[in-house]
């Protein structure tokens, strides 16, 4: 399964300590050949996997911090709770169908980036700590919470494509934090493989659904490029950021079944029925606009990912596993999105944006990215905060956030670890299967309780 890279490091914090026991590779697993001699890695390419332009153009943005919680309700062991062994050779399995994520970021002989596939490993940590689950009870997003729970990879390889953490918490509970590069998937593949690893946890025999398809030439650009002259009114390709104007802080709010229902309601107007990412990004919007107090007559902008899976022509195959999603936006005066009778106007200019997604419009995002690579280096995103105009709504409504079960039961909380960018808006399912929704957010600290009173003010 791989060799032990380091033992009993311990990381300090402010709040409690966690100790790594165990830190290894976990790799795609090994059969003999027919002469039981020759040892060759089981339906697993080793090459240079082609990178589209979609998964380029998030070449800086790192690796996607995630926890998720699950407590020990059945009186197990920690010993056979989360059984290590277990997990590890479920996730062996899984990395034959995901091979990309035991592979290395790299250069391919053209300067081009690619994935070096050649089974290295995804990186498995076991720690243990003496906090609960309950001192994380709000599940809100933080520096601390990463440096608890997340692996930091450019502290063992900056090329790592997929990392986890699997922290023994005092109350017996677990805290499973996930680390994958943002260039391998986006979160629609991402779950894809934390739903196959557990299945196969659960049950070793489980069949592979959908597929995997790795060809990304499917989201090859044109040639020669052409880049719609319409498609840059909806389509929002670069991330404006500016320097921050003071403390920045993220908050969890909850909202109930019953309060995204008549949100809805209010949203809907004579369309008569509206989607629930439309209505909160919507009311989300409006709410930050009205608390941070600007002038009526500036343009205010509220930027979204869109997958573009079903809007190609052909759609792309449901096992597509890559970077399917590209950046659509929504924009209007400052006076019109804050006007209270106008809540069904402003969740229309969403709406709108997303109906305009269609096969022209993805081919000219594709193709504009590949006209922009060389402005692509690899290098850290750089630091600094949405412009106090522009809001960015990230949905993971939907995704089987809760279908991530290794066998000892479905998490109790999957969240975000960080977000550090103010102007930044997560939506999430908000439980397993209550209806409600939780809004994690990152903002100033100077409009938090203003927002906050908006928020709830009309639901």
């Amino acid at each position: 399964m791989g060799a032990v890279l380091s033992k009993r490091r311990k990381r300090k914090t402010g709040v409690g300590e966690v100790k790594v026991v165990e830190s290894c590779m976990v790799t795609p697993p090994v059969a003999r050949s027919v002469n039981m001699v020759n040892l060759v890695r089981e339906e697993t390419p080793r090459r240079g996997l082609w990178l589209s332009p979609l998964d380029l153009m998030l070449i800086n943005r790192g690796h996607t911090p995630t926890v998720y919680f699950y407590r020990s309700d059945s009186g197990a062991t920690v010993e056979h709770f989360f059984d290590v062994d277990r997990m590890k050779v479920a996730m062996a399995k899984a990395l034959v169908a995901f091979y990309p994520l035991a592979g290395r970021l790299g250069v391919g002989v053209h300067g081009r980036a690619e994935i070096d596939c050649a089974g290295q490993g995804a990186l498995f940590v076991v720690a243990r700590s003496g906090l609960t689950v309950d001192d994380f009870r709000s599940f809100r997003p933080s520096p601390e919470l990463r440096r608890l729970f997340v692996r930091r990879v450019q502290h063992d390889s900056p090329s790592i494509i997929c990392a986890v953490q699997v922290t023994f918490l005092k109350c017996g509970g677990v805290a499973l934090g996930t680390a994958m590069h943002h260039v391998a998937a986006d979160a629609i593949s991402a779950f894809h493989f934390f739903q196959t690893w557990s299945a196969f946890s659960m049950n070793p025999s489980a069949a592979q659904k959908p597929p995997v398809v790795h060809d990304r030439t499917l989201l090859r650009a044109r040639s020669p490029p052409f880049v719609h002259p319409d498609a840059l009114s909806v389509f929002c390709p670069k991330l404006n950021l500016s320097d921050p104007s003071g403390p920045i802080v993220s908050e969890t709010f909850d909202i109930s079944k019953d309060q995204v229902a008549s949100l809805k309601r209010a949203c809907a107007g004579d369309s008569g029925r509206v989607s629930t990412f439309c209505a909160l990004s919507a009311h989300v919007w409006r709410c930050v606009c009205v608390a941070r107090r600007l002038p009526p007559d500036a343009t205010t902008r509220l930027t979204f990912p869109a997958s573009v899976r079903r809007s190609l022509r052909p759609p792309l195959p449901a096992g597509y596993f890559g970077n399917g999603i590209i950046w659509l936006g929504a924009a209007g005066k400052m006076r019109d999105v804050t006007s209270s009778e106008n809540l069904s106007s402003v969740t229309g200019r969403i709406t709108g944006a997303v109906r305009r997604m269609d096969d022209e419009l993805v081919r000219s995002a594709i193709d504009y990215f590949e006209l922009t690579l060389v402005e692509t280096d690899g290098q850290p995103a750089p630091a600094g905060c949405m412009p106090e105009t522009e809001l960015r709504v990230i949905s993971w409504l939907g995704m089987p956030v809760y279908d991530v079960d290794f066998g000892w039961g479905k998490p109790l909380a999957m969240v975000r670890a960080e977000s550090e960018r103010a102007g930044f808006v997560y939506l999430m399912d908000g439980g397993q299967g209550g209806g409600g929704v939780r809004v994690h957010m990152c903002t100033e600290a100077e409009i938090l309780s203003d927002f906050q009173r908006l928020l709830y003010a009309k639901l």
